[in-house]
């Protein structure tokens, strides 16, 4: 820049100036100022990033555009230069300081590690042999704490703790809690483990523990044996509660078979004096506050008396079930279902003899065949109600229930003997009306009443159709002797009468209930047997009455070589004519001529088939007649005169 000062200054000597375009003038590449003119002018600035950069730091100093600042221009460029020099000269020297001062601290701490190396290797050759004795020991040491963690680990497996073992011995008349059967149940697995020892090397060792753990485990089941015989002592109220402790403790025990029979004794005579205390108290005291009452104050009333004690007795039985169940729920063994039947079984046989003795006195004073029967039936009901619960026939209970339901049994049937024995003592006539006998009427009442109670009894089907066979035989047999004795004076109609009659009244009540049909048919076949008496009767009173009974006698005795009809002297025309006469008049009111025993007959259905079935031998009887009249051989004159009506005409006007 100064240079370009000093040209614009002072041009060049010997140039030659000259109006511009002249010949004389040299071309304007020749000429300096032209060329950095035309330079000037050709530079583009916004592409030379460095010039644009460089003005832009012109611009922070060079603030005036003057000539004298144009010429010192230079010289402060250069002196901003070297100021900016001598300020990194100055820097630059604080950071050869700062350098040299970490080079001494490095040197230092590289005179340090050397030291420090020099003193390691030293210590390292002094304690080469401590070393080597500490890694033996280290490896030792892992040996040891190998050994004590198997050692360990064989005390948890073989070894109680020492609570454990205060649980399972305790004191006598200590409490048993379900960590004492933890405790057990480890003493057993413990004793099944130790079988594995023994085929080891280490024989003596499982040896020993299997004989400590023996040991325990008999100490243990000793001191749960006393413990649940005293809870089994305690449990006398009339309802208990079996606590779960109880239920671990019979599990417990069944390994010990012998210990849980003593146990399961000691339970069955807590509650069977707790089961008879409750059953005199329920008879004499009733329930609590007098609710329910005494069962005694019914004794009056043999059927309700009897029914509540049976009723107690299977309320009892089952209750004492629930609580034998409850105290064994936890027990595997077969024979579980066994035990509970027999233990159930001893605890009722306490109520047996009180019970015995007041069903006897009931059954004894003979309070009625009715009430006799309802009374067996009840006991049948309640032997197989019990029985499904105890499950075993051959308890005490069920073998008391069944002696009194054949004693009831017995005497009823006694009883009905004796009443029919009575009615043979003293035979009674029909009456007047030919019905059946009061005697009849009353045995009948009393077999309607056995069989209504017999047809409610909730006793098995089969069990039922036996008793109702026997006690049918037992009653209607003797009332047919009694009938056909009554009826034996009488006459013909007479006795056929009374018997439809007596046999309707029996078939009637038997109608009403089950297993009665062999008996029903029985009866229907007598019944049908007199009723062809009474047929017969009312039709050949008909005949007789009608001036038939002659002449069809002598057609049908008549024989073809004794010579026809005609001749014979009762068999002639006028005969017949006036036989005829008087049928006519049956036939234009035939109940006329009705036996008067019919009107007697208890059924009309009856009395319509006997008048139905009669008219019908009329009709058979008259036809045999018309047609030995109508036969030529017979010789009758004009028969048509003599029967008018036909067969035909006869049936349509009687029927």
């Amino acid at each position: 820049m100064a240079e370009s000062r000093g040209e614009v200054a002072a041009p060049p000597s010997g140039s030659s100036q000259g109006p511009p375009g002249s010949t004389g003038t040299a071309p304007p590449s020749s000429n300096p100022l032209s060329r950095k003119l035309h330079k000037v002018l050709e530079t583009r600035l916004d592409n030379d990033k460095e010039m644009l950069e460089a003005l832009k730091a012109l611009s922070t100093f060079f603030v005036e555009n003057s000539l004298r600042t144009r010429r010192n221009l230079r010289g402060d460029i250069e002196r901003r230069n070297l100021a900016i020099n001598e300020e990194f000269v100055c820097i630059f020297k604080q950071v050869k300081e700062e350098l040299e001062s970490i080079n001494e601290d490095v040197q230092a701490m590289s005179n340090c590690c050397q030291d420090m190396t020099i003193r390691l290797q030293a210590a390292k050759e002094q304690t080469q042999d401590l070393m080597v004795k500490t890694t033996k020991l280290q490896a030792e040491n892992q040996r040891l704490e190998m050994k004590a963690q198997v050692a360990g680990a064989f005390i948890e497996k073989f070894q109680l703790t020492p609570d454990e073992m205060n649980l399972l011995r305790g004191t006598r008349d200590g409490p048993i809690t379900e960590d004492f059967f933890k405790a057990l149940g480890r003493v057993k697995q413990i004793h099944n483990d130790v079988k594995i020892l023994l085929r080891t090397n280490q024989q003596r060792t499982g040896l020993e523990i299997m004989e400590q753990m023996a040991l325990l485990q008999e100490t243990s089941y000793e001191r749960l044996y006393r413990w649940a015989q005293s809870e089994c002592r305690t449990l006398t109220q009339e309802s208990c509660d079996i606590s779960p402790v109880l239920a671990q403790a019979m599990e417990a025990l069944q390994d010990r078979p012998v210990l849980y029979k003593y146990t399961l004794d000691e339970f069955g005579t807590a509650r069977r004096s707790a089961v008879v205390r409750g059953f005199i108290d329920a008879l004499t005291r009733g329930g609590p506050g007098g609710t329910p009452r005494p069962i005694e104050m019914h004794s009056h009333d043999p059927l309700r008396y009897v029914g509540d004690m049976l009723a107690w007795l299977h309320q009892a039985t089952a209750s004492e079930k629930e609580h034998l169940e409850a105290m064994l729920k936890l027990v595997t063994t077969q024979g579980v279902e066994e035990n509970v039947q027999e233990v159930v079984g001893h605890i009722t046989e306490g109520v047996c003899r009180p019970l015995k003795v007041r069903i006897e006195q009931v059954i004894v004073a003979e309070p009625g065949a009715v009430l006799l029967y309802k009374i067996s039936n009840l006991l049948k009901f309640y032997h197989h109600t019990i029985s499904g619960i105890l499950g075993n026939s051959a308890a005490t209970l069920l073998t008391t229930v069944e002696e009194m339901h054949l004693l009831s049994k017995k005497i009823f049937f006694n009883s009905l003997s004796l009443h029919a024995s009575k009615l043979m003592e003293k035979v009674e006539l029909p009456p007047p009306d030919l019905g059946p006998s009061s005697a009849l009427n009353q045995t009948l009442t009393l077999l309607r009443e056995v069989l209504a109670s017999h047809d409610s009894s909730v006793v098995p089907l089969d069990a039922r159709q036996a008793d109702f066979v026997q006690v049918l035989s037992c009653v209607l047999d003797p009332l047919l002797q009694l009938c056909t004795v009554s009826a034996s004076n009488l006459g013909t109609a007479d006795m056929a009468t009374f018997m439809v009659n007596s046999l309707y009244m029996m078939k009637t009540t038997l109608a009403l209930f089950e297993f009665t049909d062999k008996r029903l048919e029985m009866l229907q076949f007598q019944i049908e047997a007199h009723l062809d008496t009474l047929i017969n009767e009312q039709a050949s009173c008909v005949l007789t009455r009608a001036g038939l009974s002659c002449i069809y006698k002598s057609v049908q005795q008549h024989k073809p070589e004794q010579g026809p009809l005609a001749n014979l002297p009762s068999l002639d025309s006028v005969s017949l004519k006036a036989a005829m006469v008087q049928f006519d008049r049956y036939l234009s009111a035939p109940d006329n001529l009705l036996m008067p025993q019919l009107n007697f007959l208890l059924s009309a259905t009856v009395k319509e088939q006997i008048i139905k079935q009669s008219t019908e031998l009329v009709c058979r009887a008259y036809s045999d007649i018309y047609a030995a009249v109508m036969n030529p051989a017979n010789e009758y004159k004009d028969p048509e005169t003599i029967l008018h009506r036909s067969p035909h005409q006869v049936q349509s006007l009687l029927s």
